[in-house]
């Protein structure tokens, strides 16, 4: 809270403007000012004054709380809370071969705890600093994965009130609403619709015969060094996962935005317009120029999707207290300072 002393200054910086008179016919204050020959105290007062400034100047202050929440299979999830102290937050969810520390989560929860938002970012299990190993395909397990973060923020008593997910995280967060009906706002960002789409790219043409054959895969990078594995039954994970049919049982109450580049590289951004034709309460933003990870888009990706869900995610106010629409804006900027 930013305060503003409305005590006497000292005479020494106000005889001039009071009168022509000598200082010490001035009469005394009769309120007591900060004892100068304390200069320990008045350190002090000039160090809270600067950091209400600096609160106010750059919004809410952010604690960075670190989560260990177990998954269903036991493994460790490991994940990172910004807490502003609003009681409701977004998840986070990075793509494939990713984590919480990509550049989109990071900047994304910058810009929702500047908004007074708080965030939590994760590693799903087999990535980052979470246990378990990498497998290819896996998007039901890191739906389960989410709903074991969702239930164990709730217990904690932050309230999730959106859930968003950049590339393969983006069908995750799609896939999650279609199964669990509790979160009410939903952001996709550059996910893929088809999934039997893009294999190819990585695996090769002949990736079927390939897998069928050996029962694996390994992917290797241009050093011949082996990136990841992928098994047939990863890979028949992948191919049964039907986003298609996920899509259209969205519940109509969920909020639902997709993001795409209009340049993405990797999924093309004729996707998120097969998404905008299934899910029934949706809204499509196409980032002109934007590839797959914006990597100079970074900024408009954070202010769409930071004004889309900031709606829902507006910190909790006691269920007596009503509150006049044109007060809301002071409300809310009491809180950030």
């Amino acid at each position: 809270m930013t305060f503003v002393s409305l005590l006497p200054l000292p005479h020494w910086q106000t005889h001039h403007h009071l009168s022509a008179k000598p200082v010490e016919s001035l009469p005394k204050p009769k309120v007591l000012l900060p004892n100068l020959t304390q200069p320990r105290r008045l350190t002090n007062l000039v160090a809270m004054a600067q950091q209400a400034i600096s609160s106010e100047k750059h919004g809410p202050v952010v604690q960075q709380k670190k989560f260990l929440i177990p998954n269903k299979n036991g493994h460790i999830l490991a994940g990172v809370l910004h807490d502003v102290g609003s009681g409701r937050l977004a998840v986070l969810c990075h793509g494939f071969r990713s984590n919480k520390e990509q550049e989109t989560l990071l900047n994304l929860a910058d810009s929702l705890t500047r908004e007074g938002i708080s965030a939590f970012r994760f590693d799903f299990s087999g990535n980052g600093e979470s246990e378990g190993s990498f497998q290819y395909g896996g998007y039901w397990k890191e739906v389960d994965d989410l709903r074991e973060v969702v239930l164990h923020l709730s217990q904690a008593k932050q309230e999730v009130c959106a859930i968003v997910g950049h590339s393969k995280g983006g069908d995750v967060v799609l896939l999650y609403a279609s199964k669990y009906h509790d979160i009410s706002t939903v952001v996709n960002i550059s996910g893929r619709f088809d999934l039997k789409k893009g294999i190819e790219e990585r695996l090769g043409k002949d990736f079927m015969e390939r897998v069928q054959k050996d029962g694996f895969i390994d992917v290797r990078n241009k050093g011949d060094v082996i990136l990841y594995r992928v098994t047939l039954e990863s890979l028949m994970d992948r191919l049964n996962t039907d986003v298609f049919a996920a899509s259209k049982s969205i519940n109509h109450n969920c909020r639902v935005l997709t993001v795409h580049g209009s340049k993405d590289e990797i999924i093309p951004v004729e996707d998120a317009l097969e998404f905008d034709k299934l899910i029934p309460n949706h809204k499509l933003v196409i980032v002109e120029q934007a590839n797959h990870c914006y990597t100079a888009h970074q900024s408009e990706l954070a202010s769409i999707v930071v004004d889309f869900i900031k709606d829902s995610c507006q910190p909790k106010k006691p269920s007596s207290e009503q509150v006049p629409s044109n007060a809301r804006t002071e409300r809310s900027l009491s809180s950030r300072i």
